[in-house]
């Protein structure tokens, strides 16, 4: 089978460019021949705001350049991963010009909701969700600007009113049951979304779980629940030490939370290699998000190695820990709940024993690339 993949690259550890890469390489492992059309966010800044206004609502390079991608190469699918902002949706169209049929990941909640979160001013909002997003340009959702948000808002409702997201994908491939479900509520067609997680390759390998800490991995920021966590280790003390792994718009809060709580260790950014090294030696990951996700990576990462999960009760990642058996669940956003959550790990050694071995099987149940490539070959060929 060949295959089109598109993607406008983020450069985000753990979001849709590692995916976009980790599915490409286990296509062509198993004897696929993948061609790559990509655009990088970092050409924005060639174009002043009129230009890069009609390039986000209808790109004619995008739709130039996959038109003749396919009419040289013959592929069977275009599986686009992202499409935001440079590549557009004009790409749909290109390829049903040549009758090939699109598959189209899910990775946010960018056809639904501006700033593609449902989340604003440190909580859950679905104010656009099935609407024409004028509440996501009112309130600057994206970047915090009105005039950005408004052509994120027009490129959306012009598809909207065009049938772009019902008739130009064939199929849409959501990362949970919950993501399929609010992508439903919003309106995209049901028959056409199929739910399908992302993976880990390669096998990291169980770890040992001795190290006697709790772990964050992840965006330092408001939807993150990083304030949360902080807010919790305060509760919790000296009773177990937690270390953080990341940067991002809350740097400057856990620097300075850092400096008051001597168990709190701050890591910054780490490679992938120290990160797993880290994941497999905790006793618990936590993941204390605000916002729905639309998946979880790292919590899978945390299964890989053997490691359980105390997640927000919340969206998609409620979905992936199965509470009690994979991990615990906690009140999202209540900091005392989560310090008792962590309380009960500290004085439930033989149950988190259990977890551990429950949540290695979860992973190789579900997440490996074996399992992975026997669902999207479904996929395509239910397209084909």
């Amino acid at each position: 089978m060949r295959i089109l993949s598109v993607h406008n690259e983020y450069q985000i550890r753990g979001g849709e460019d590692e995916c976009f890469k980790a599915e490409n390489e286990l296509l062509q492992k198993m004897g696929h021949q993948v061609e790559v059309y990509t655009q990088h966010n970092k050409r924005i800044t060639e174009f002043n705001k009129l230009q890069a206004t009609i390039k986000t609502i209808w790109s004619s390079e995008a739709y130039q350049a996959v038109q003749s991608y396919l009419q040289k190469s013959k592929c069977d699918l275009m599986h686009v991963q992202n499409f935001f902002p440079l590549i557009s949706p004009s790409v749909y169209y290109a390829a049903k010009a040549e009758k090939v049929p699109v598959v189209q990941t899910l990775h946010n909640y960018r056809l639904l909701c501006p700033n593609a979160l449902f989340f604003r001013e440190g909580k859950v909002c679905e104010d656009c969700l099935g609407k024409i997003p004028l509440p996501g340009v009112q309130h600057g959702c994206y970047r915090e600007s009105k005039a950005t948000s408004a052509v994120v808002a027009s490129m959306l409702t012009i598809h909207h009113k065009a049938q772009t997201w019902n008739k130009m994908v064939d199929c849409y491939v959501a990362l949970t049951e919950f993501a399929r479900q609010k992508f439903i509520e919003g309106g995209l067609p049901a028959e056409k979304i199929v739910v399908k997680p992302n993976f880990i390759a390669p096998d990291p390998g169980v770890g040992e779980g001795k190290g006697g800490y709790a772990l964050f991995v992840g965006r330092l920021s408001v939807e993150k629940g990083l304030d949360t966590l902080l807010a919790a280790w305060e509760l919790i003390g000296s009773k177990m030490p937690l270390k953080i792994i990341g940067d991002g718009q809350l740097s400057g809060l856990v620097a300075q939370m850092v400096e008051q709580l001597p168990n709190v260790q701050w890591l910054g950014r780490k490679g992938l290699a120290e990160v797993y090294t880290l994941i497999g030696e905790a006793t618990v990951l936590i993941f204390p998000s605000k916002w729905y996700e639309t998946f979880g990576r790292v919590a899978i990462e945390a299964f890989a190695k053997g490691t359980p999960v105390v997640a927000a009760n919340i969206g998609a990642i409620a979905e992936l820990v199965d509470n009690g058996r994979t991990g615990i669940h906690f009140r999202p956003g209540d900091a005392l709940d989560l310090a008792d959550k962590i309380e009960w790990v500290i004085t439930h050694p033989t149950e988190l024993a259990h977890m551990r071995r429950e949540a290695r099987a979860e992973f190789e149940q579900k997440y490996t690339a074996k399992e992975n490539y026997r669902q999207l070959m479904e996929i395509y060929k239910r397209v084909c």
